[in-house]
Protein backbone atom coordinates (compact mmCIF):
# COMPACT_ATOMS: atom_id res chain seq x y z
CA UNK A 1 0.00 0.00 0.00
CA UNK A 2 1.79 3.09 -1.21
CA UNK A 3 5.32 2.75 0.18
CA UNK A 4 4.38 0.31 2.94
CA UNK A 5 4.66 -3.42 2.41
CA UNK A 6 2.43 -5.76 4.41
CA UNK A 7 3.08 -9.46 4.88
CA UNK A 8 6.06 -11.76 4.52
CA UNK A 9 9.14 -10.41 6.26
CA UNK A 10 7.92 -6.79 6.26
CA UNK A 11 7.71 -5.09 9.66
CA UNK A 12 4.30 -5.28 11.31
CA UNK A 13 2.70 -1.92 10.55
CA UNK A 14 0.52 0.16 12.87
CA UNK A 15 -2.61 1.83 11.58
CA UNK A 16 -5.52 3.89 12.86
CA UNK A 17 -8.70 5.64 11.70
CA UNK A 18 -9.73 9.27 11.67
CA UNK A 19 -12.77 10.49 13.60
CA UNK A 20 -14.20 13.48 11.62
CA UNK A 21 -16.48 12.93 8.64
CA UNK A 22 -14.22 13.21 5.56
CA UNK A 23 -16.27 16.14 4.28
CA UNK A 24 -14.59 18.05 7.12
CA UNK A 25 -11.35 18.06 5.16
CA UNK A 26 -9.42 20.40 7.45
CA UNK A 27 -10.41 18.45 10.59
CA UNK A 28 -9.59 15.13 8.97
CA UNK A 29 -6.23 16.34 7.66
CA UNK A 30 -5.34 17.84 11.05
CA UNK A 31 -5.94 14.50 12.71
CA UNK A 32 -3.99 12.70 9.98
CA UNK A 33 -1.00 14.95 10.65
CA UNK A 34 -1.25 14.15 14.37
CA UNK A 35 -1.30 10.45 13.55
CA UNK A 36 1.65 10.77 11.18
CA UNK A 37 3.64 12.57 13.87
CA UNK A 38 2.85 9.73 16.31
CA UNK A 39 4.28 7.21 13.83
CA UNK A 40 1.07 5.87 12.29
CA UNK A 41 2.00 4.07 9.07
CA UNK A 42 -1.41 3.43 7.48
CA UNK A 43 -4.46 5.65 7.93
CA UNK A 44 -8.01 4.54 7.27
CA UNK A 45 -10.91 6.89 6.58
CA UNK A 46 -14.57 5.90 6.78
CA UNK A 47 -16.35 6.59 3.48
CA UNK A 48 -20.09 6.40 4.22
CA UNK A 49 -21.48 8.63 1.45
CA UNK A 50 -20.85 10.68 -1.69
CA UNK A 51 -19.65 13.69 0.31
CA UNK A 52 -16.98 11.52 1.88
CA UNK A 53 -15.72 10.00 -1.37
CA UNK A 54 -15.64 13.44 -3.01
CA UNK A 55 -13.33 14.68 -0.25
CA UNK A 56 -10.76 11.90 -0.66
CA UNK A 57 -8.57 13.63 -3.31
CA UNK A 58 -8.18 16.73 -1.12
CA UNK A 59 -7.33 14.59 1.89
CA UNK A 60 -4.90 12.38 -0.01
CA UNK A 61 -3.00 15.38 -1.39
CA UNK A 62 -2.18 16.58 2.13
CA UNK A 63 -0.84 13.37 3.70
CA UNK A 64 2.37 11.38 3.45
CA UNK A 65 1.31 7.89 4.59
CA UNK A 66 -0.93 5.52 2.60
CA UNK A 67 -4.68 6.13 2.70
CA UNK A 68 -7.25 3.33 3.05
CA UNK A 69 -10.94 3.81 2.23
CA UNK A 70 -13.24 1.94 4.61
CA UNK A 71 -16.51 1.14 2.84
CA UNK A 72 -19.66 -0.72 3.84
CA UNK A 73 -22.97 -1.37 2.06
CA UNK A 74 -22.54 0.82 -1.07
CA UNK A 75 -20.05 -0.72 -3.49
CA UNK A 76 -20.29 2.33 -5.78
CA UNK A 77 -18.32 4.31 -3.21
CA UNK A 78 -15.54 1.73 -3.48
CA UNK A 79 -15.49 2.05 -7.26
CA UNK A 80 -14.95 5.81 -6.98
CA UNK A 81 -12.45 5.62 -4.11
CA UNK A 82 -10.25 3.06 -5.88
CA UNK A 83 -8.79 5.69 -8.20
CA UNK A 84 -7.67 7.86 -5.26
CA UNK A 85 -6.62 5.72 -2.29
CA UNK A 86 -3.90 3.12 -1.68
CA UNK A 87 -6.25 0.36 -0.52
CA UNK A 88 -9.98 -0.33 -0.29
CA UNK A 89 -11.61 -2.20 2.58
CA UNK A 90 -14.97 -3.92 2.10
CA UNK A 91 -16.98 -6.50 4.01
CA UNK A 92 -18.54 -9.05 1.64
CA UNK A 93 -21.10 -9.76 4.34
CA UNK A 94 -22.78 -6.39 3.86
CA UNK A 95 -21.76 -5.30 0.35
CA UNK A 96 -24.65 -7.17 -1.32
CA UNK A 97 -24.78 -9.58 -4.28
CA UNK A 98 -21.50 -11.08 -5.47
CA UNK A 99 -21.47 -9.10 -8.72
CA UNK A 100 -20.95 -5.94 -6.67
CA UNK A 101 -17.79 -7.40 -5.12
CA UNK A 102 -16.60 -8.40 -8.60
CA UNK A 103 -16.97 -4.79 -9.72
CA UNK A 104 -14.88 -3.66 -6.76
CA UNK A 105 -12.23 -6.26 -7.62
CA UNK A 106 -12.03 -4.90 -11.18
CA UNK A 107 -11.72 -1.32 -9.90
CA UNK A 108 -8.86 -2.05 -7.49
CA UNK A 109 -7.15 -4.24 -10.09
CA UNK A 110 -7.36 -1.49 -12.70
CA UNK A 111 -5.77 0.93 -10.23
CA UNK A 112 -3.10 -1.49 -9.01
CA UNK A 113 -4.09 -1.37 -5.35
CA UNK A 114 -4.88 -4.15 -2.86
CA UNK A 115 -8.19 -5.04 -1.26
CA UNK A 116 -8.83 -5.73 2.39
CA UNK A 117 -11.52 -8.27 3.11
CA UNK A 118 -12.85 -7.33 6.54
CA UNK A 119 -15.10 -9.81 8.32
CA UNK A 120 -16.82 -8.76 11.56
CA UNK A 121 -18.83 -10.74 14.07
CA UNK A 122 -21.62 -8.18 13.78
CA UNK A 123 -22.03 -8.37 10.00
CA UNK A 124 -21.76 -12.00 8.92
CA UNK A 125 -23.71 -13.04 5.85
CA UNK A 126 -27.07 -14.76 6.45
CA UNK A 127 -26.13 -18.29 5.26
CA UNK A 128 -23.22 -18.37 7.72
CA UNK A 129 -25.41 -17.15 10.58
CA UNK A 130 -28.07 -19.69 9.68
CA UNK A 131 -25.46 -22.45 9.77
CA UNK A 132 -23.89 -21.53 13.13
CA UNK A 133 -26.84 -19.81 14.80
CA UNK A 134 -24.77 -16.89 16.08
CA UNK A 135 -21.29 -15.41 15.53
CA UNK A 136 -18.53 -17.87 16.43
CA UNK A 137 -14.85 -18.14 15.64
CA UNK A 138 -15.66 -20.88 13.16
CA UNK A 139 -18.29 -18.68 11.51
CA UNK A 140 -15.82 -15.83 11.11
CA UNK A 141 -13.12 -18.11 9.70
CA UNK A 142 -15.48 -19.78 7.25
CA UNK A 143 -16.88 -16.43 6.09
CA UNK A 144 -13.38 -15.08 5.48
CA UNK A 145 -12.24 -18.22 3.66
CA UNK A 146 -15.36 -18.20 1.50
CA UNK A 147 -14.52 -14.64 0.43
CA UNK A 148 -10.88 -15.52 -0.23
CA UNK A 149 -11.79 -18.54 -2.35
CA UNK A 150 -14.34 -16.51 -4.29
CA UNK A 151 -11.74 -13.83 -5.08
CA UNK A 152 -9.24 -16.51 -6.10
CA UNK A 153 -11.87 -17.98 -8.42
CA UNK A 154 -11.78 -14.78 -10.48
CA UNK A 155 -7.99 -14.60 -10.35
CA UNK A 156 -7.61 -11.97 -7.62
CA UNK A 157 -5.00 -12.50 -4.90
CA UNK A 158 -3.79 -8.99 -3.98
CA UNK A 159 -5.54 -8.89 -0.62
CA UNK A 160 -5.23 -8.89 3.13
CA UNK A 161 -7.85 -10.24 5.52
CA UNK A 162 -9.25 -9.35 8.93
CA UNK A 163 -11.56 -11.35 11.22
CA UNK A 164 -12.48 -8.99 14.04
CA UNK A 165 -14.61 -9.59 17.11
CA UNK A 166 -14.99 -7.69 20.37
CA UNK A 167 -14.63 -10.94 22.32
CA UNK A 168 -10.92 -11.64 22.79
CA UNK A 169 -11.27 -15.44 22.76
CA UNK A 170 -13.40 -15.40 19.62
CA UNK A 171 -10.99 -13.11 17.79
CA UNK A 172 -7.96 -15.20 18.75
CA UNK A 173 -9.62 -18.45 17.67
CA UNK A 174 -10.93 -16.98 14.41
CA UNK A 175 -7.53 -15.65 13.36
CA UNK A 176 -5.83 -18.87 14.43
CA UNK A 177 -8.26 -21.04 12.46
CA UNK A 178 -7.90 -18.88 9.38
CA UNK A 179 -4.10 -18.82 9.62
CA UNK A 180 -3.97 -22.63 9.54
CA UNK A 181 -5.69 -22.67 6.13
CA UNK A 182 -4.58 -19.51 4.36
CA UNK A 183 -1.37 -17.58 3.95
CA UNK A 184 -2.71 -14.12 3.07
CA UNK A 185 -1.49 -11.17 5.17
CA UNK A 186 -3.66 -10.56 8.21
CA UNK A 187 -4.85 -7.26 9.64
CA UNK A 188 -5.47 -7.99 13.31
CA UNK A 189 -7.50 -6.18 15.90
CA UNK A 190 -10.03 -6.53 18.71
CA UNK A 191 -12.95 -4.46 17.47
CA UNK A 192 -14.89 -2.19 19.82
CA UNK A 193 -12.30 -2.94 22.49
CA UNK A 194 -13.46 -0.18 24.83
CA UNK A 195 -12.07 2.90 26.52
CA UNK A 196 -8.40 3.83 26.63
CA UNK A 197 -7.44 1.57 29.52
CA UNK A 198 -9.89 -1.30 29.01
CA UNK A 199 -9.34 -1.38 25.26
CA UNK A 200 -5.57 -1.27 25.62
CA UNK A 201 -5.61 -4.27 27.97
CA UNK A 202 -7.99 -6.30 25.79
CA UNK A 203 -5.97 -5.47 22.68
CA UNK A 204 -2.68 -6.33 24.37
CA UNK A 205 -4.05 -9.70 25.45
CA UNK A 206 -5.56 -10.62 22.10
CA UNK A 207 -3.03 -9.11 19.72
CA UNK A 208 -0.13 -10.10 21.97
CA UNK A 209 -1.11 -13.77 21.81
CA UNK A 210 -1.55 -13.71 18.04
CA UNK A 211 1.70 -11.86 17.40
CA UNK A 212 3.62 -14.18 19.74
CA UNK A 213 2.51 -17.05 17.50
CA UNK A 214 3.62 -15.30 14.31
CA UNK A 215 0.04 -14.34 13.33
CA UNK A 216 -0.56 -10.77 12.14
CA UNK A 217 1.02 -8.42 9.60
CA UNK A 218 -0.62 -5.08 10.37
CA UNK A 219 -2.72 -4.01 13.34
CA UNK A 220 -5.09 -1.45 14.76
CA UNK A 221 -5.82 -1.00 18.44
CA UNK A 222 -9.48 0.08 18.47
CA UNK A 223 -10.08 2.49 21.35
CA UNK A 224 -12.88 4.84 22.31
CA UNK A 225 -10.21 7.51 22.63
CA UNK A 226 -7.96 9.83 20.65
CA UNK A 227 -6.65 7.81 17.67
CA UNK A 228 -3.12 8.91 18.58
CA UNK A 229 -3.49 6.72 21.67
CA UNK A 230 -4.26 3.76 19.39
CA UNK A 231 -0.93 4.25 17.66
CA UNK A 232 0.96 4.54 20.94
CA UNK A 233 -0.59 1.36 22.33
CA UNK A 234 0.05 -0.47 19.06
CA UNK A 235 3.73 0.33 19.13
CA UNK A 236 3.98 -0.54 22.82
CA UNK A 237 2.53 -3.99 22.11
CA UNK A 238 5.05 -4.54 19.32
CA UNK A 239 7.92 -3.18 21.43
CA UNK A 240 7.03 -5.44 24.37
CA UNK A 241 7.32 -8.46 22.04
CA UNK A 242 10.51 -7.06 20.47
CA UNK A 243 8.85 -7.03 17.06
CA UNK A 244 9.41 -3.30 16.48
CA UNK A 245 11.74 -0.76 18.02
CA UNK A 246 10.63 2.84 17.66
CA UNK A 247 11.11 5.75 19.98
CA UNK A 248 11.89 5.84 23.68
CA UNK A 249 10.96 2.85 25.85
CA UNK A 250 10.70 4.07 29.44
CA UNK A 251 11.37 1.47 32.14
CA UNK A 252 10.21 2.57 35.58
CA UNK A 253 10.13 0.73 38.90
CA UNK A 254 6.71 0.16 40.47
CA UNK A 255 7.77 2.16 43.58
CA UNK A 256 7.97 0.95 47.16
CA UNK A 257 8.89 2.20 50.62
CA UNK A 258 12.54 2.69 49.60
CA UNK A 259 11.70 5.19 46.86
CA UNK A 260 13.16 8.63 47.49
CA UNK A 261 12.12 10.38 44.25
CA UNK A 262 8.78 10.82 42.51
CA UNK A 263 9.18 7.97 39.99
CA UNK A 264 5.61 8.20 38.68
CA UNK A 265 5.86 11.91 37.92
CA UNK A 266 9.31 11.54 36.36
CA UNK A 267 8.37 8.59 34.16
CA UNK A 268 5.26 10.35 32.82
CA UNK A 269 7.20 13.55 32.18
CA UNK A 270 9.89 11.62 30.33
CA UNK A 271 7.38 9.90 28.04
CA UNK A 272 5.74 13.25 27.28
CA UNK A 273 8.92 15.26 26.67
CA UNK A 274 10.72 12.54 24.72
CA UNK A 275 7.77 11.59 22.51
CA UNK A 276 9.36 13.39 19.53
CA UNK A 277 12.33 11.00 19.45
CA UNK A 278 11.95 8.14 16.96
CA UNK A 279 15.38 6.59 17.54
CA UNK A 280 15.00 3.35 19.55
CA UNK A 281 16.28 3.94 23.08
CA UNK A 282 15.55 2.31 26.43
CA UNK A 283 15.50 4.74 29.35
CA UNK A 284 15.28 3.61 32.96
CA UNK A 285 13.88 5.54 35.94
CA UNK A 286 14.46 3.81 39.26
CA UNK A 287 13.53 5.03 42.69
CA UNK A 288 16.55 4.10 44.79
CA UNK A 289 20.30 3.73 44.37
CA UNK A 290 20.46 0.32 46.07
CA UNK A 291 19.51 -1.64 42.96
CA UNK A 292 19.72 1.17 40.44
CA UNK A 293 22.48 0.07 38.08
CA UNK A 294 21.70 -3.63 38.44
CA UNK A 295 18.00 -3.29 37.65
CA UNK A 296 18.65 -0.85 34.83
CA UNK A 297 21.55 -2.66 33.21
CA UNK A 298 19.50 -3.47 30.10
CA UNK A 299 18.74 0.20 29.53
CA UNK A 300 20.75 2.46 27.24
CA UNK A 301 20.63 5.19 29.86
CA UNK A 302 18.88 5.84 33.15
CA UNK A 303 18.76 7.39 36.57
CA UNK A 304 18.36 6.06 40.09
CA UNK A 305 17.27 8.44 42.80
CA UNK A 306 18.60 8.84 46.30
CA UNK A 307 18.20 11.20 49.21
CA UNK A 308 19.34 14.58 47.95
CA UNK A 309 21.14 13.11 44.94
CA UNK A 310 20.95 10.36 42.37
CA UNK A 311 23.08 8.65 39.77
CA UNK A 312 23.16 8.69 35.99
CA UNK A 313 24.20 5.46 34.31
CA UNK A 314 24.73 4.35 30.72
CA UNK A 315 24.73 0.70 29.65
CA UNK A 316 24.81 -0.35 33.30
CA UNK A 317 27.85 1.76 34.20
CA UNK A 318 27.84 4.71 36.57
CA UNK A 319 28.56 8.02 34.85
CA UNK A 320 28.25 10.53 37.70
CA UNK A 321 26.16 11.72 40.62
CA UNK A 322 23.54 14.42 40.14
CA UNK A 323 21.57 16.54 42.62
CA UNK A 324 17.99 15.24 42.84
CA UNK A 325 16.56 18.52 41.59
CA UNK A 326 18.56 18.19 38.35
CA UNK A 327 17.90 14.51 37.64
CA UNK A 328 15.09 14.83 35.13
CA UNK A 329 16.57 17.71 33.12
CA UNK A 330 19.97 16.05 32.96
CA UNK A 331 18.46 12.77 31.83
CA UNK A 332 16.41 14.47 29.09
CA UNK A 333 19.49 16.31 27.79
CA UNK A 334 21.52 13.09 27.79
CA UNK A 335 18.78 11.10 26.02
CA UNK A 336 18.41 13.73 23.29
CA UNK A 337 22.20 13.76 22.84
CA UNK A 338 22.32 9.97 22.66
CA UNK A 339 19.53 9.93 20.07
CA UNK A 340 21.41 12.45 17.91
CA UNK A 341 24.59 10.38 18.18
CA UNK A 342 22.74 7.22 17.12
CA UNK A 343 21.17 9.05 14.19
CA UNK A 344 24.59 10.31 13.12
CA UNK A 345 26.03 6.79 13.35
CA UNK A 346 23.33 5.43 11.06
CA UNK A 347 23.65 8.25 8.53
CA UNK A 348 24.95 6.98 5.21
CA UNK A 349 24.22 3.37 6.05
CA UNK A 350 22.12 1.54 3.46
CA UNK A 351 18.54 1.12 4.65
CA UNK A 352 15.68 -1.15 3.66
CA UNK A 353 13.36 -0.18 0.85
CA UNK A 354 10.67 -0.04 3.51
CA UNK A 355 10.06 3.49 4.85
CA UNK A 356 10.99 2.62 8.43
CA UNK A 357 14.71 3.48 8.51
CA UNK A 358 15.82 1.14 11.24
CA UNK A 359 12.69 1.08 13.34
CA UNK A 360 12.03 -2.62 12.84
CA UNK A 361 13.71 -5.86 13.82
CA UNK A 362 13.67 -9.32 12.29
CA UNK A 363 10.43 -11.11 12.97
CA UNK A 364 10.83 -14.26 15.07
CA UNK A 365 10.15 -17.61 13.48
CA UNK A 366 7.42 -18.79 15.81
CA UNK A 367 5.25 -21.85 15.35
CA UNK A 368 1.49 -21.57 15.99
CA UNK A 369 0.23 -23.45 19.04
CA UNK A 370 -1.88 -26.54 18.57
CA UNK A 371 -4.32 -25.36 21.27
CA UNK A 372 -3.58 -28.66 23.02
CA UNK A 373 -5.06 -29.17 26.45
CA UNK A 374 -2.45 -30.99 28.53
CA UNK A 375 -4.89 -31.70 31.31
CA UNK A 376 -7.41 -33.31 28.99
CA UNK A 377 -4.77 -34.87 26.78
CA UNK A 378 -6.70 -33.82 23.71
CA UNK A 379 -6.02 -31.56 20.76
CA UNK A 380 -8.48 -29.16 19.18
CA UNK A 381 -9.48 -30.26 15.71
CA UNK A 382 -9.01 -27.71 12.94
CA UNK A 383 -12.22 -27.63 10.89
CA UNK A 384 -11.58 -27.66 7.16
CA UNK A 385 -14.12 -25.33 5.62
CA UNK A 386 -15.61 -26.10 2.21
CA UNK A 387 -14.38 -24.26 -0.84
CA UNK A 388 -17.03 -21.93 -2.23
CA UNK A 389 -18.68 -23.50 -5.27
Amino acid sequence: MGGVKVGGDAPISVQSMTIPHPSDVSGTVEQIHQLEKAGCELIRVAVPDQEAVAALPKIKSQMTVPLIADIHFDHRLALQAASVVDCVRINPGNIGPWWKTEEVIKAVNDNGIPLRIGVNGGSLEKPILDKYGYPTAEALAESALNAVHALEDVGFTNMKVSLKASDVHMAIDAYWLFAQQSNYPLHIGITEAGTAMTGAVKSAMGLGWLLSQGIGDTLRVSLAADPVEEVKVGFEILKSLELRHRGVNVIACPTCGRVEIDVVKMANELERRLAHITTPLTVSVLGCVVNGIGEGKEADIGIAGGQGSGILFKKGKLVHKIPSKDLIETLIEEVELMAKEKEAESAGVAVSELPYDGTSVDRPQLQPLSLESESAGSQKEIPVFPVRS
